[in-house]
């Protein structure tokens, strides 16, 4: 199917009035919103099974609350989720959202579909703290993080477009969930770890943690929290096997080498040979791809319970790499498979639409200082200040 043929227009969010956003708050906060009302616990509960688990987007959907009290939360309350700005379709099913945010600012997700699984391709930042030079979303340069509220909407976004409520037990097409979108999870941690704990209640949407992968370009502080509140699978971007290549290719790297990254991936908790940690390897022609590189490979991963992931470059406008040839590929994974390294070699998906990895970009901009002092047109939620260390990585 032609792009063209899936691009809707967007629709502008309404204005909220100042109401607060239900989308987002944790447990203990939506109790404490229903206790400012004056209700009871069970309300809160009630609510989270309609907003999570049976996907409401209207109050008065929630046919189990009375209609008085359905009135006041609609006078008081709002259920957002981003609003799509253009959807499309790639040949082989995979389809991308441009999703549009109270502020006006754009990320992108992506649903993967396959045979025994959908995953869903989800974003943390406007733009990247990181600049690794063969991403696309690298050149993109940091506008701000996603609030919790913005995370999980893209879950239930898909979920909406998938036709997928009430949350289904069996037969799903979103099974997985991948923080591999736009930007570092682990600059914008908080956020993260909120949505995903709203992620993986089992009375809501119920993804596994099992089921969940965080991607990492090796924010190291960052990665034993990770593993001890969320306890998510752990993916690292790796893609050179010497610290003056990953200098160039993946800049975080000058502050946290190799030996301080791979020290942090031992001590990863909970990883052991039946759940290991994925490295990221993108082929690129003739920088990183030779047999030696491979043999360097098998020799840093040697101590480390480890997958990697050969992922063949994706081109994208003005960017000077190219894709390694198959043949280099295939000889570099056999390589890792005799040193007993799973090594597929992953299959592109979405290409003809910009939604394969590495290729996530959306056209917002950090505004001017001065700009950035005035009230969002529509603040769902304060934006929290990033963290020190997180301001655009290696610009």
């Amino acid at each position: 199917m032609s792009q063209s043929a899936h691009a809707r227009s967007f629709a502008p969010p309404a204005d909220t009035g100042g109401r607060r956003n239900l989308v987002g708050l944790s447990r203990q906060e939506m109790e404490a919103e229903i206790a400012g009302l004056g209700e009871p616990a069970f309300r809160a509960r009630q609510l989270w099974h309609w907003i999570y688990h049976r996907g409401a987007t209207d109050f008065t959907a929630m046919t189990t609350l009375s209609k008085d009290f359905r009135a006041r939360l609609a006078d008081t309350h709002v259920l957002w989720r981003p609003q799509v700005a253009t959807a499309q379709q790639s040949q082989d099913g995979t389809r991308k959202w441009l999703l549009r945010l109270p502020d006006g600012q754009e990320v992108e997700s992506v649903h993967i579909p396959e045979e025994d699984r959908g995953t869903l391709c989800v974003s943390s930042q406007v733009g990247c703290t990181l600049t690794c030079r063969f991403c696309h979303t690298g050149t993109q340069r940091l506008v701000r993080n996603l609030s919790a509220a913005e995370i999980v909407g893209q879950v239930m976004l898909a979920r909406d477009a998938l036709e997928e409520w009430p949350s289904p037990a069996e037969g799903r097409q979103l099974t997985n969930l991948v923080m591999m979108g736009m930007g570092e999870p682990l600059y914008n941690l908080d956020n993260v770890v909120k949505a995903l704990k709203i992620v993986m209640d089992p009375e809501g949407l119920s993804i596994s943690k099992r089921k969940i992968t965080l991607s990492t370009s090796g924010v190291v502080p960052m990665m034993a929290r990770c593993g001890e509140e969320l306890g998510v699978n752990l993916a690292v971007s790796l893609h050179a096997v010497t610290d003056d290549l990953r200098n160039e290719l993946v800049p975080i790297n000058r502050k946290y080498p190799l030996a301080d990254l791979l020290a942090a991936c031992r001590a990863y908790p909970g990883v052991h040979n039946a759940r290991r940690i994925t490295f990221e390897y993108v082929m690129l022609d003739g920088v990183n791809d030779s047999p030696a590189d491979a043999h360097a490979l098998v020799r840093l991963l040697r101590d480390i319970p480890a997958k990697v992931n050969l992922i063949p470059f994706n081109p994208w406008p003005g960017t000077p790499y190219a894709c390694s040839t198959p043949a280099a590929m295939d000889t570099f994974a056999a390589i890792l498979m005799e040193a007993h390294l799973a090594s597929p070699i992953r299959q592109p998906r979405g290409q003809d639409i910009m939604a394969a990895c590495g290729q996530l970009k959306s056209a917002s901009q950090r505004p001017p200082r001065t700009a950035r002092l005035g009230d969002a047109p529509v603040a769902l939620e304060k934006e929290k200040p990033l963290p020190a260390g997180a301001a655009e990585e290696g610009l």
